[in-house]
């Protein structure tokens, strides 16, 4: 499916305050307020990273990653400046990338040693691996050889994740929901998914990262966004089991510690452009929703989830730094730069 067009209420204006909020409407209101719930628990900065837009614009904020040298890298599809690299203040380092318009997926994976990214570009219609301050190393083209595709503009790519040998899987969320396994060296290895609601297929394939909680046995953790799930397959593709999070629509997860972190939108109650963050445990129960409701669960099943705080607005990817902050990017949210939590 493409993006879906969800209507957007509120901006926050590039200063970083919050503005024309219906429940908060100044930055003040944000100055103690904690949200989330249990042993993970969050004070609100709404000015980090704040810049002027003049020089230093962004369109969509999509994702961010942290560096080995702690550095902050936010990706937006704006080409005065696709990567904006922030220390852990919100202090600007460096900006760099004119050429992805369709900036949308960002991995950071170490090899030899090197900090690489991988860009996800969902307008060029390919996965781009560069050094950490851009230069071009390698281009994943349009899978062709996999068969499934007749057109390059019927790929749309939205995120990578890299496996310790180098295999590079790729998820085309906005395309035919195929998830595509690479080698290293650029040749396709294997083609599973497709669109479908069944337990091996997607509703947008919108996420995908490498669960390595279990460091004998790691797995692919695959979102399925507009099934408010997180479905798991084996490392050669083979569906294992999903993981039912109502009301949320997952972004991308994020794995820290024993921990998986998500960025969601919510839009169950009709009125679209909200979201929350979802933290689930090693057990993938969710135990806290920082900007949503509190995680109940009748035995098994979550009860359906929902934005008490209007925080985020449309929140598409979250970062976790050594201290276990958070920093949240947003998409479709008036060009604002992203919000970080501190834990508490």
């Amino acid at each position: 499916m493409k993006r879906r067009n969800f209507i957007q209420h509120t901006a926050l204006a590039t200063t970083g305050i919050l503005a024309g909020m219906p429940v908060l409407n100044a930055m003040a209101p944000y100055k103690d307020l904690i949200i989330g719930h249990g042993s993970h628990q969050y004070k609100i900065d709404m000015n980090w990273g704040a810049l002027n837009s003049n020089f230093y614009p962004v369109n969509d904020c999509h994702e961010m990653v942290q560096d080995s040298k702690g550095r902050i890298i936010l990706l937006t599809n704006h080409t005065k400046n696709n990567a904006i690299v922030y220390d852990k203040s919100g202090k600007l380092i460096e900006v760099w990338g004119t050429d992805y318009p369709g900036a949308h997926g960002l991995t950071l994976h170490v090899e030899n040693g090197e900090d690489i990214l991988y860009i996800s570009d969902n307008a060029r219609h390919e996965v781009i691996k560069t050094t950490i301050d851009g230069k071009v190393i390698q281009v994943f083209d349009y899978p062709k050889e996999s068969g499934k595709y007749n057109t390059k503009e019927s790929y749309i790519p939205t995120e990578t994740a890299i496996a310790e040998n180098g295999d590079v899987y790729i998820a085309d969320g906005y395309g035919e929901q195929y998830i595509m396994h690479y080698n290293a060296q650029g040749q396709l290895l294997n083609t599973f998914g497709g669109k479908g609601e069944e337990d091996g297929k997607f509703n947008n394939a919108h996420g995908i990262c490498i669960d390595t909680r279990n460091v004998t046995d790691p797995t692919l953790l695959i979102t399925a966004r507009q099934q408010n799930k997180l479905k798991r397959f084996s490392m050669d593709g083979e569906y294992i089991e999903s993981s039912d999070l109502p009301g949320a629509y997952i972004c991308r997860p994020v794995i820290h510690g024993t921990h998986v972190y998500l960025a969601t939108i919510w839009s169950g109650d009709g009125s679209e452009g909200t979201g929350f963050i979802s933290i689930l445990d090693q057990d993938n129960r969710l135990i806290s929703a920082p900007g949503g409701s509190i995680p109940t669960y009748q035995g098994d099943v979550l009860e359906r989830m929902h934005q008490t705080v209007k925080v985020f607005h449309h929140p598409h990817d979250v970062c976790v730094d050594e201290d276990e902050n958070l920093y949240v990017a947003q998409w479709n949210s008036g060009k604002t730069y992203p919000i970080k939590l501190f834990r508490v």
